[in-house]
């Protein structure tokens, strides 16, 4: 169990569906602002980035957990780095592949400084602002290679955008299993499984905003991001009003 100091949420299988909603949410709501309200990949970025960073401030000032907040950042991280990841490989024409590579270099690089620095890479005592910050960057850019490792799934591999999920989807499946029935560290298996969960949100929001005719369900990122929106504010409200236990 995560102490009371900590500030970040409690790694559950509550978590990991808020998580994976948020993440589908932030590939939906960054590309309708990016491409259904036609603002453009670098102006959305440069707008999403900003409210990260002030959602960030409000976190990062909070002595304490606060669920609602906390989600908020994780979905601020989702939508910039959605429309980063696009800004990178569509605009400045890195192409999927490309992109996907230098944002893996970066999260080694994050995580690398961070277990240097701290000794660990748990999530289990984040109550510090160095630490909270390595915690941070690191969702950030997780986040924004989930976009690009998504979209390459789905466009460039062939697999197309069910295929994608699905493949994602089994990977999710063999981390849950072997942090069930092995002795891999958790810490590791927690990584990797925050890092593919965001592919797996990018592939499934493609999914369901794509027409029909390119492989999606047709939805569009209005209805999709509506869809979405609601879940997850229901999810959030549920657990922020969870009863404490009393030790």
């Amino acid at each position: 169990m995560m102490g009371s100091s900590n500030k970040v949420a409690e790694v559950t299988l509550l978590f990991w569906i808020i998580k994976i909603i948020a993440t589908t949410l932030g590939e939906t709501a960054g590309d309708l602002l990016s491409m259904t309200m036609n603002v453009g990949y670098g102006m959305s970025t440069l707008i999403l980035m900003g409210l990260f960073l002030l959602t960030l401030i409000l976190q990062l000032k909070s002595e304490t957990f606060h669920p609602a907040l906390y989600w908020t950042v994780i979905l601020t991280t989702s939508t910039a780095g959605t429309t980063f990841s696009d800004y990178m490989d569509r605009t400045l024409g890195l192409g999927y592949a490309a992109g996907s590579l230098i944002l893996v270099s970066t999260l080694i690089s994050v995580l690398t400084l961070w277990r240097l620095s701290e000794k660990t890479l748990s999530v289990s005592n984040i109550n510090n602002l160095r630490t909270e910050l390595f915690y941070w960057c690191a969702i950030l850019v997780s986040n924004t290679l989930g976009t690009a490792l998504g979209d390459y799934l789905a466009d460039d591999s062939g697999l197309g955008f069910l295929g994608g999920a699905i493949l994602i989807g089994s990977n999710i499946a063999i981390i849950a299993m072997l942090s069930i029935f092995t002795r891999l560290s958790r810490v590791f298996l927690f990584w990797v499984a925050f890092v593919l969960t965001r592919p797996f949100g990018a592939t499934f929001g493609d999914l369901l905003t794509k027409p029909m005719v390119d492989g999606g369900l047709g939805f569009g990122t209005v209805g999709s991001s509506a869809i979405l929106a609601i879940s997850f504010m229901m999810f959030v409200i549920f657990v922020s009003y969870k009863p404490v236990k009393v030790n």
